[in-house]
């Protein structure tokens, strides 16, 4: 089985491309199973379409969740199309986003942290001026959101858990967020979820996958499973080095990986 969670689309407003043509595109590249995934909705905000450009409108999310449902009968004979969302965490209104999302039929929602301090993770500005010990508390922070976003229970996949480094490269190395990092992935564990490797790091300063082969060697040692995202916001980059990630998650030790239907966890092996 051949699979990609995590897909965005033109409602986002970053994104180019049509729900139908990535499920095409993932036709295309033989994939078995593709993942709608785009940006929620900014549901704490009173404004209806409070960041365009960053997430599609509250109005925008019931024809979102319709034109998935109609497409995944559509293609039902050719691709197995999964329902899920990409979802801010944010834990001061976590009980708003949990209530948006009660009623519709997901098969999982992508929980990621993108704002810290209330300043965007791909803000490279964010890092100026501050001393070593000051990005060692962002980092720590950052972790301990991840951390948060796990026992929220809300998520079934972080989203690209190290993806401060995107246009930080040096974020990989500032040192002392090890507790944090391995309580974020002991509470993965635990929690019986996954993590994703996301491949749209190669797309940024970074130049690779979310997350390290360092954090993917931590996660095995506490039994974290994993799971697939290209992150596409083209159609051309959907499963985009998924052979690539599977040969390498083979050689740090993974026998398996996973997606979810119905939010149960579907095992795969590698």
């Amino acid at each position: 089985m051949k699979f990609d969670l995590h897909t965005h689309n033109e409602r986002c407003g970053h994104a180019t491309g049509t729900i139908e043509d990535y499920i095409q595109a993932a036709i295309d590249v033989g994939l078995t199973t593709i993942g709608i995934s785009d940006h929620s909705p900014y549901f704490a905000r009173e404004e209806d379409h409070a960041v365009p450009g960053t997430a599609m409108a509250k109005s925008e999310f019931d024809r979102y969740i319709e034109e998935v449902l109609r497409l995944k009968e559509k293609y039902a004979k050719r691709i197995e199309v999964l329902l899920g969302v990409e979802s801010d965490f944010f834990p001061e209104h976590l009980e708003v986003y949990r209530r948006a999302y009660a009623n519709y039929p997901f098969d999982y929602i992508i929980g990621s942290v993108h704002q810290i301090y209330d300043v965007s993770i791909f803000n490279r500005n964010r890092w100026k001026g501050l001393s070593d010990q000051q990005k060692t508390g962002v980092k720590r922070h950052y972790y301990e959101q991840i951390r948060d976003s796990v026992h929220a229970g809300l998520f079934q996949v972080l989203g690209h858990i190290d993806a401060m480094k995107g246009y930080y490269p040096a974020f990989a190395d500032i040192p002392g967020a090890e507790a944090e990092i391995d309580a974020a992935l002991q509470a993965v564990a635990e929690h019986d979820i996954a993590i994703e490797i996301n491949t749209s790091g190669k797309t940024k300063h970074c130049g690779g996958w979310y997350p390290s082969d360092a954090i993917l060697e931590r996660a095995l040692h506490f039994g974290a499973d994993v799971t697939f995202g290209s992150d596409a916001h083209v159609p051309a980059r959907v499963g985009d080095e998924w052979d690539l990630v599977r040969s390498r998650l083979k050689e740090i030790g993974f026998t398996r990986w996973v997606f979810y239907r119905q939010k149960q966890k579907i095992v795969v092996p590698i």
